[in-house]
């Protein structure tokens, strides 16, 4: 039995050279034993535990739904500072089970660091580390989105690039989902500068931390005040006529005013 390409050959008027035949055969066989992969998901019929076999845009919003919102609960004191936070530990626990019920996987797929050497203000030797993440969130039929997020991170020793790594992931999770904290816009707040206006004095804020009216959250603002106005060690006189810093009466009033708890 001649093949496709001989009987071409044939009614050109030439002949095949052994190779050129020998190629030929090959790529027909080939040919003939090519057949499209299969749909491994084509007859999948969902468990009670699986997720829906969605698009990965709507598994992703639907994980968005779950989460809803995360407060920054963690807070930060430290070098006359304090903030609230949300860490990568508590964005991850609260996205990690949401991504499993709607089958959505989150991917490391290329990581691009840079590093150089620093220290602290107290001289303390620190490597830096900055990497760039690009990721893959792939939906329960495969398909996937491509994002991309950066961190930063000091370390002394050899985590630098973990903690950047974990940066990045919060960055992801939090952006990608928009992810709201549920806190009082801060553009809920007008305020008008005049050109001269007056520094708020120790006791005006002693003052505004002893009133019941004073909210829990504006008790936390005052902190950042202070810490700005590089008042928190300004002692004042405390209801009880004791000396007090400004830190240890907000902390304090913030304490009594939570039921105990920090």
């Amino acid at each position: 039995m001649s093949t496709i390409a001989e009987r071409a050959a044939s009614a050109a008027g030439r002949t095949l050279k052994t190779d050129e035949l020998l190629d030929e055969l090959a790529a027909e066989r080939e040919a003939e034993h090519a057949v499209s992969a299969p749909d491994l998901m084509a007859d999948y019929e969902p468990g009670d535990d699986d997720p829906d076999m969605v698009p990965v845009h709507i598994a992703w919003l639907r994980v968005r739904k779950d989460v809803r919102g995360i407060a920054k609960r963690e807070q930060y004191n430290g070098g006359g500072t304090r903030f609230n936070f949300r860490g990568v530990d508590t964005v991850v626990n609260t996205f990690g089970p949401v991504t499993l019920r709607h089958g959505v996987s989150v991917l490391p797929v290329e990581v691009d660091a840079s590093y150089r050497d620093t220290t602290t203000s107290k001289g303390s030797k620190m490597r830096e580390c900055t990497v760039r993440v690009s990721w893959l969130i792939v939906g329960p039929k495969g398909d996937t989105l491509s994002l991309q997020t950066q961190g930063e991170a000091l370390d002394s020793a050899d985590k630098g690039t973990a903690k950047a790594q974990s940066v990045a992931l919060r960055v992801l999770l939090l952006t990608g989902g928009l992810t709201p904290t549920h806190d009082r816009d801060p553009d809920a707040d007008r305020i008008e500068r005049g050109n001269e206006a007056p520094a708020r004095s120790a006791e005006s804020y002693r003052d505004e931390i002893l009133d019941r009216k004073t909210s829990q959250g504006r008790l936390q603002q005052i902190g950042y005040e202070l810490g700005n106005l590089r008042m928190l060690k300004t002692k004042v006189q405390n209801e009880t006529g004791g000396l007090e810093t400004l830190d240890d009466l907000g902390r304090r009033i913030y304490v009594e005013r939570s039921g105990g708890a920090a």
